[in-house]
């Protein structure tokens, strides 16, 4: 059994929600043609999804032609609609006992995401709920950086004990800013190449990596290709 060395490597883990901790894609998928009608912007068929896949935040949204100033009436409906089916969407496996392991081995845990707070809690649970030090919600699609800098103030951690992961370029993009390590999941709604174009600091194939990476320091073997 591996020892763990006598302090894990990062005193605070950032983590992304949608498509990092929970498995909403599904649903967000599911209106997407609702969104192109009541914000008018461009329905996409099932291959462009793949595509888009492939492209950063801002690429998405410019190729859909949402204009930036619908992007926050967009967010409030989204999280309406979500807040009434919470119940249709489940974390993703490994995710519970990686929080667990995680906060048991010292690491203080928040999570940092541009879903409601009461929609986050709702699909955590509060057995998960309870390992998440703070939660710094509602986050504008790219003001990241600020809620970073918020959490790093509020709990003192320094910039270089503190790692941000998520499976969005923007997450990549906002740890960057800050200053902080960034580390990408592949297990979420970007595809491989689009994440690895941003040389994150460190990439997740697994929620059990996350663990062996943050408390063990194993090294964790990236994917050539995904």
């Amino acid at each position: 059994m591996r020892n763990a060395p006598s302090a894990p490597r990062y005193k605070l883990a950032i983590f992304d929600f949608d498509g990092t901790l929970a498995d909403s894609g599904d649903w967000f998928l599911s209106i997407a043609d609702e969104l192109a009608d009541r914000f008018n912007f461009k329905h996409v068929t099932p291959e462009e999804v793949e595509m888009l896949r492939g492209k950063t935040s801002r690429d998405v949204i410019r190729y859909l032609g949402i204009p930036r100033w619908r992007l926050p009436g967009m967010a409030r409906y989204i999280h309406r609609r979500l807040a009434d089916q919470t119940d249709q969407i489940a974390l993703f496996e490994g995710v519970a006992t990686m929080l667990e392991t995680l906060v048991t081995g010292g690491v203080r845990v928040a999570v940092v995401t541009s879903n409601a707070e009461d929609n986050a809690r709702a699909i955590l649970g509060p057995v998960n709920v309870a390992r998440i030090e703070m939660f710094e919600c509602g986050a504008s699609l790219f003001g990241k950086a600020a809620r970073f800098k918020k959490v790093l103030r509020k709990t003192g951690v320094a910039l270089t004990d503190a790692i941000s992961i998520g499976d969005e370029t923007r997450d990549l993009a906002a740890a960057r800013k800050v200053g902080i390590d960034g580390a990408a999941v592949v297990w979420g709604y970007a595809n491989y190449k689009v994440l690895m174009a941003m040389a994150p600091d460190m990439v997740f194939n697994a929620p059990s990596e996350v663990t062996d990476f943050l408390l063990h320091g194993a090294v964790v073997i990236q994917q050539a290709q995904r």
